[in-house]
């Protein structure tokens, strides 16, 4: 009897002092099923209710299938999103239209949400470049961004500069560094999505478009060009005015994490955010090829 009471109480002092192990680490270090949790992109806590995100257009397909990979994850919840032009969207939130989130295809258009109260802190999670996308076959036989784009009977489609568009505003950057003025463009678009279309639809001999433009468009071909630096640089945020702040802060760590990035990087072809170590590693790739590729055809 005595034996056993003693067995007994030694396995209550041993579970005790697994217990408040146990306890202790928890404190201060993050399980390995929490780290898990964490680089995937599960929320600690499932979010719920709706949640408005207002993201540029070049964002589309990516955030549609973020958002469902993100509802996967919380059930309770509902994602929508308003996808337009940067520029847009932040006239449509300073006027009081509601969002939880807001993410922009340049920082410029960040920056004067933050300075209106617009919203939190940003963080970047994205790189763009711009390439050329052409119909299949390359009818009006555009080489690049040069002059065959001035070419006669040439029908280009460009993003509006004078709009600020992010777009526009790298198109207008390229001209300015590469020397060529697209001097009489077809028409001018708020939205990139808009100017892809005009290609796939055969409306346009050509389109300036992102890389994740050119990587998702149907019918088409791509001429890729060098960035030469111009690199369009992807912030988002929660809103000062979000109805749910939780499920607005759930969905910017989703869009951050290993799963978002994922997402982001491999299936759309955009790039690393700037602070990261393959930042822009896609566009840089499709810029090394067009820069040898542009040095080949000199020299032959």
């Amino acid at each position: 009897m005595r034996m056993h009471r003693r067995a007994a109480l030694a396995a209550v002092a041993l579970l005790s002092a697994v217990s408040l192990a146990a306890c202790g680490g928890s404190a201060s270090t993050p399980t390995t099923e929490a780290s898990d949790a964490a680089s995937s992109g599960a929320a600690a806590e499932q979010v719920s209710g709706e949640i408005n995100v207002f993201a540029a257009a070049s964002l589309k397909k990516a955030y549609e299938d973020i958002g469902a990979a993100f509802q996967e994850a919380n059930p309770d919840a509902t994602v929508n999103f308003e996808f337009l032009g940067s520029q847009e969207l932040l006239s449509n939130l300073s006027e009081g239209s509601a969002a939880d989130v807001l993410a922009t295809a340049d920082t410029d258009i960040m920056d004067s949400a933050v300075s209106q109260g617009l919203v939190g802190d940003p963080q970047e999670f994205a790189t763009n470049t711009l390439s050329i996308i052409v119909p299949e076959g390359n009818p009006a036989g555009i080489t690049g961004f040069d002059d065959s784009l001035n070419a006669e009977g040439v029908n280009l489609v460009i993003c509006d500069p004078e709009s600020h568009v992010p777009c526009g505003t790298a198109t207008k950057k390229m001209e300015e560094t590469t020397g060529v003025t697209l001097a009489n463009p077809a028409s001018k678009e708020t939205k990139v999505s808009d100017v892809r279309s005009k290609v796939e639809s055969g409306e346009a001999d050509a389109g300036i478009v992102y890389v994740t433009d050119a990587a998702t468009a149907k019918g088409t071909e791509e001429i890729t060009i060098p960035d030469l630096g111009v690199v369009n640089h992807y912030p988002i945020a929660t809103t000062s005015s979000s109805k749910n702040e939780a499920g607005g802060k759930a969905f910017v760590d989703f869009v951050l994490s290993d799963k978002g990035q994922e997402i982001l990087q491999n299936t759309y072809k955009f790039g690393a955010p700037a602070d990261s170590a393959a930042a822009t590693k896609p566009a840089m790739e499709k810029s090394t090829e067009a820069t040898e590729s542009a040095e080949s055809g000199k020299s032959n």
